[in-house]
């Protein structure tokens, strides 16, 4: 294939934002003795202490006089319930005075933190969680407005690098299905990283990280709270960068780290390292903030040289944002009785945790129809794209939306405004009796829908 032939002033292709923006953040990390049972062999309910603080980022951008958007970043658990979402998002909507399609609440999913269920405030430590959950709202109202107050001009530029730290999930060990590391299976290792820079003067006001992989390292041996792998990777960058770093759950359905089930800590602040370097090699490959690598010269040599500099270049200031809602099937779902005598066999610990998620999986998602309208968020960032939805969909969305638009960097994120029990797994997942397939309420073709439906949204936004 002949290339195309070039001109002096060529620019190298350059994603970014210009506009105005600024971050906040804000301390969020439970008190102990919240209830913290994610896990089924779990041989405790509640969190004796912490290992790294868990906090609440907001993120602001404007453009001309239409409302900001606004993306607060929690490192949480999952919603259990629709309800308590419901309140909380609802909560922050009506303190920042914004829209639905122009806030997004975006879990880390996190393991070792806070239940985030109401629901259990009868249980062990459980009587914390609807304070904290109270709480949660108010911190991220807090550092919304804050956010929103201190908009400046800046620019919010992409740089995709490189992780191995997520690995694929899906095992078959002697035929039966396991959610353990399979090295037969090649995981998705794309980091998208965001450095957000006031213009003029340089300052870096703070970095966005979105990188799919679970963060199951802390497992049922843990009994303290923390952010996982994310605490870690969070002060690798802040460290260099000097301003905070917002993480941004990818579509991790099937992905996580290969060690992990663990109760030793250190393994959690040895992955979050190793992402970290991921995303600070990735940012040092930009140029000075506002400028692209132009060709400006050639020069005799030995050979003619191609002389490419950083100069400054001016990006998009558009800002657009919709919600909308893509209709997925629904399986066949068997009663709360026929699980339990379907699970009868299994630990009673383990059985009565299975049930009970069970219980508020069907609360407020699903209304005894055949499909399901599930919610999907999708903003226009100056040159880059966001999708975002409640559920855990697997790699192949982030996969598929990347390979629809070549050139711009997609951020795609689970367990964003709403419940994140709800997975998306592939065709493939159902047919070998992945966990994710059996216990999602989605039936498989699911995943396929909601690729067609973001991808769809996100060229309207385009054009």
């Amino acid at each position: 294939m002949t290339a195309e032939p070039v001109e002096i002033g060529t620019r190298l292709p350059a994603a970014a934002f210009t506009g105005l923006a600024a971050v906040a953040r804000r301390d969020v990390t439970p008190p102990p003795g919240i209830r913290a049972r994610n896990w089924g062999p779990a041989v405790t309910d509640v969190a004796a202490g912490v290992h790294r603080p868990l906090t609440l980022t907001a993120l602001a951008l404007a453009s001309g006089r239409e409302a900001p958007l606004v993306l607060i970043a929690i490192d949480g658990t999952w919603w259990r319930r629709v309800v308590d979402e419901r309140r909380v998002r609802a909560a922050v909507l009506d303190g920042l005075a914004l829209p639905e399609d122009r806030l997004l609440v975006a879990l880390s999913h996190t393991h070792a933190g806070p239940v985030l269920c109401a629901d259990d405030d009868g249980l062990d430590g459980g009587a914390l969680v609807p304070a904290y959950l109270d709480r949660l709202a108010a911190a991220a109202v807090d550092a919304g407005r804050e956010a929103v107050a201190g908009l400046e001009p800046a620019v919010l530029e992409w740089a995709a690098g490189r992780c191995s730290l997520a690995a694929d999930r899906e095992l078959d060990l002697a035929g039966t299905a396991v959610v353990g590391a399979n090295p037969a299976a090649t995981a998705d290792d794309t980091v998208l990283a965001g450095r957000l820079t006031a213009v003029p003067g340089g300052r870096v006001l703070g970095t966005v990280v979105n990188y799919a992989c679970h963060p199951t390292t802390l497992a049922w041996q843990n009994r303290l709270i923390s952010p996982d792998y994310v605490g870690a990777m969070r002060e690798t960058v802040e460290t260099a960068t000097g301003a905070p770093c917002l993480f941004l759950q990818g579509a991790s359905g099937e992905l996580a780290p290969a060690e992990q089930y663990t109760g030793d800590v250190a393994v959690a602040d040895r992955h979050g390292a190793a992402l970290g370097h991921a995303v600070l090699s990735a940012l040092a490959g930009l140029p000075p903030a506002g400028t692209a690598l132009t060709l400006t010269e050639v020069v005799e040599s030995g050979a003619p040289l191609a002389v490419w500099r950083p100069r400054p270049s001016a990006s998009s200031p558009a800002l657009a944002a919709h919600v909308s809602a893509a209709e997925l099937p629904v399986r066949p779902l068997s009663t709360l009785a026929e699980l339990e005598h379907e699970w009868a066999g299994i630990d009673p610990r383990s059985r009565d945790e299975r049930l009970r998620r069970a219980r508020q999986l069907r609360e407020g998602y699903l209304d005894g129809g055949a499909t399901v309208a599930h919610p999907v968020w999708a903003w226009r960032l100056g040159d880059a794209l966001l999708v975002a939805h409640p559920g855990e969909a697997y790699s192949r969305l982030q996969r598929d939306l990347r390979a629809r638009f070549p050139g711009r960097p997609v951020l795609v994120l689970n367990l964003t405004n709403g419940p994140g029990f709800v997975y998306l797994p592939t065709r493939e997942a159902y047919r070998r009796g992945a966990y994710q397939a059996w216990q999602t309420p989605l039936a498989a073709g699911a995943l396929d829908l909601l690729t067609s439906h973001a991808g769809s949204v996100l060229a309207e936004l385009l054009s």
